[in-house]
């Protein structure tokens, strides 16, 4: 199966290509592409498994929330089902390369007609420093009207607020946590929301 480019083109996004703005002998160039090959699928599930081992690194003392919530049977189911979960039109799995290798990733779905909620964004302290997470989200954005949704929507945790500030400078206002939103998590968690 080829690459699937129904917004991601070379023709609309240079092969999203990326120049970072460090110079010098170490300069590498980035690249978003949507997955769609089990070896995509795979380079996601390799990140989404470091996005929470980086998170009980960083914050040990949440590792009993963070356990909870990334329960590893049930994490593990997830990961195994992001092609059918985020399947195209209606979801999609973004990888960001850097020097070849994935180093960044984000998801979406539909969460109802018009509005797609994000999932996992996230990129490898490998990858940092290059702005791919604002990449990530620029090209989830673009991929998303092409898609025909209106409003993105997400959940995260309090205590991830570099994101929270990368998320703030993309347009997201805070919004009600829905009703019907475990007790568990409600002191731990906050809900966003910006127009497309």
């Amino acid at each position: 199966m080829g690459r699937n480019t129904s917004a991601l083109t070379e023709k609309s996004f240079g092969s999203m290509a990326f120049r970072p703005k460090r110079k010098g002998p170490a300069m590498k160039i980035s690249r978003i592409r949507l997955a769609d090959t089990e070896a995509d699928f795979n380079e996601a599930r390799a990140l989404g498994r470091t996005w929470v081992d980086w998170q009980l690194k960083v914050y040990p003392e949440l590792r009993e929330p963070i356990m909870a919530y990334f329960d590893p049977v049930e994490y593990e189911q997830t990961l195994a089902a992001l092609p059918v979960v985020h399947a195209r039109p209606k979801g999609a799995v973004l990888l960001a390369d850097l020097g070849g290798s994935a180093v960044g990733c984000v998801m979406y779905l539909e969460l109802e007609p018009g509005i797609a909620e994000v999932k996992r964004l996230f990129v490898d302290e490998a990858g940092r420093g290059h702005g791919l997470g604002r990449k990530l989200l620029e090209a989830m954005f673009d991929q998303m009207r092409s898609d025909g949704y209106q409003m993105v929507r997400f959940s995260s945790g309090h205590y991830l607020t570099h994101a929270r500030k990368l998320y703030e400078s993309a347009g997201f206002k805070v919004i009600p946590m829905p009703d019907d939103y475990p007790d568990e998590y409600r002191d731990l968690d906050y809900f966003m929301e910006r127009s497309l």
